[in-house]
């Protein structure tokens, strides 16, 4: 950046700062210092998010992933720690001495079936059946890497004391591994915690955040196996069982609130229609407000199967996969980032990218939204119209264990299908790589507030204890035998990497993501036919 750009974005901070709170004590100089030093990285930005894209690694099998990102943090004088709750790919990267201790953290997997080309306005799947980044996972870790080492370098100018600790979300949705973070101490020491999220939108919130708790439950069924023909009389069928138990569960609904939110998979329905199932299983989500509605409903669930299984002479175990308490922002917290959110403005959208936006909400009949170019509102209690219940993030299990926020940054396009190939077509284009930028900058100065205000700290901490904790009380459902599940998606990988591996990144040969894939941004039209 030169002398006369950093001086004209030390001047903008500063006046936008005029309205930041009272608290804020990181210098206008030391801000601007961070922002050059996140445009700095606008390539390796997008390399790191093009590279993640390419990977396209569902929840527990992110070992390209992770292993790609520790090493970029390790270079750059991190700490790592791999293998950490006892999940391959989670890790922890820590630098600094002195000061507050803050975790920075985002997701890393990605979704089953949602194999997408980046760039094209329709649905393409790059390897049909595969896993994809139909949700944006890609881009959360990139802009944590980058604002990390944007406020590292100005730590270390400037003698400003604190420390940093990086952390992947593994397997979110699976719901898979926060829970066991927290119960295993990983954020034992830390004061504060920033969580990022990709969306269309630029913006962050504090207090009840009106998303589900959730816990993940697979139940089996174990019986008998029996000729089906020749004499079924002699077999107890499992599958029966599961069927039983999802039959009586949808009746059910009917009587339960309407915050509820519930879904299964049968993960295991018997071999050959033949043979009596001898074991078989349903794997279930469930989802309300609060820690006991979420327990009401796991009681149900326990009930319904021992019936199930009553009722077929067969029995039945259950194993707890994962957990998400509800969201619950932390205020101070939230309103130091707002301010910062507010001050870095939205990214400078291309006449490209507003078109490209455009042909995708065209060609897939999606509301026409074009990519916004304000921040929105401080997400508050008063302002957020009542939840009725909806989707979950195990980020809830750190937010009810250190004071939390999440920033929702501007990476995506609007009107999106979330979990969908739709959600992906934006997530190797210039639309992510500058919604990443924005989003590191503001993680950037909030960083550097936090460090050189012990008010912050110090008020975010009493907000939690005094406000947070007078609502509810952590009442996470596994328990100390439970453990992550490790060796979900591992037979997804084994058949589909061969084939994904043939569309990796190779930034050493192409510019970006797009030019590997012979995609001409922007393309606006579907082929004929």
């Amino acid at each position: 950046m030169s002398m006369m750009k950093t001086s004209l974005a030390a001047l903008s901070l500063a006046i936008a700062l005029q309205a930041a709170p009272a608290m804020a004590a990181a210098s206008p100089k030391e801000k601007a210092e961070a922002i050059a030093n996140v445009e700095a990285q606008k390539k390796n930005i997008q390399v790191m998010v093009d590279t993640i894209f390419s990977f396209a690694e569902p929840g527990f099998q992110e070992k390209r992933t992770s292993a790609y990102l520790a090493d970029i943090l390790e270079k750059n004088g991190f700490k790592v720690t791999r293998g950490v709750a006892g999940i391959p790919t989670a890790f922890t990267a820590t630098w600094g001495e002195g000061g507050p201790v803050v975790a920075l953290g985002s997701d890393i997997d990605n979704l089953l079936g949602t194999s997408q080309y980046p760039g094209l306005p329709y649905l393409k799947p790059m390897v049909e059946g595969a896993p994809g980044h139909g949700e944006g996972h890609n881009t959360g870790m990139p802009l944590v890497v980058a604002a990390a080492i944007a406020a590292k370098e100005v730590m270390e100018k400037n003698h400003i004391p604190g420390r940093l600790m990086i952390w992947p979300g593994v397997a979110e949705e699976l719901l898979g591994t926060k829970a066991y973070y927290v119960r295993d101490g990983m954020f034992k020491g830390v004061d504060l915690c920033i969580f990022n999220h990709v969306s269309s939108d630029f913006s962050t919130g504090y207090g009840n955040m009106g998303s589900n708790g959730m816990v993940s439950v697979e139940y089996t069924f174990k019986g008998r196996t029996a000729h089906a023909a020749g004499d079924p009389w002699d077999g107890l069928s499992a599958l029966d069982a599961v069927e039983i138990m999802d039959t009586a569960w949808n009746f059910r609904r009917e009587h339960l609130p309407v915050t509820q939110r519930s879904h299964y998979v049968i993960t295991n329905g018997g071999g050959q229609p033949n043979v009596v199932p001898a074991k078989a299983s349903v794997w279930y989500y469930f989802r309300d407000q609060t820690f006991a509605s979420v327990k009401h409903l796991y009681d149900i669930g326990t009930e319904i199967s021992q019936a199930a299984a009553k009722a077929t002479g067969t029995t039945v175990t259950q194993q707890t996969l994962g957990y998400a308490a509800p969201n619950f922002g932390n205020k101070p917290l939230a309103e130091a980032a707002y301010a910062n959110i507010k001050a870095v403005g939205m990214p400078k959208w291309t006449a490209d990218d507003q078109a490209f936006a455009k042909a995708v909400q065209t060609i897939n009949h999606r509301e026409l939204k074009p990519l916004p170019d304000q921040v929105s509102p401080l997400s508050t209690p008063e302002s957020r119209p009542r939840s009725i219940g909806g989707g979950s993030d195990d980020i809830g299990d750190i937010m009810w264990t250190v004071p939390t926020i999440t920033i929702r940054y501007p990476a995506n396009i609007p009107s999106m299908i979330g979990h969908n190939a739709l959600s992906a077509m934006a997530e190797a284009t210039p639309i992510a790589h500058k919604g990443v930028e924005q989003g590191a900058k503001a993680l950037a100065l909030t960083v550097l507030d936090i460090m050189t205000t012990p008010k912050l700290v110090s008020d975010a901490k009493a907000y939690f204890n005094d406000v947070q904790l007078k609502t509810d009380h952590y009442a996470p459902l596994i328990t100390a035998a439970d453990k992550p599940g490790i060796w979900l998606n591992e037979k997804t990988m084994r058949e589909y990497r061969p084939a994904m591996e043939k569309f990796y990144y190779d930034p050493s040969k192409y510019s970006s993501y797009l030019e590997q894939l012979g995609i001409k941004y922007p393309v606006l039209e579907a082929p004929a036919g």
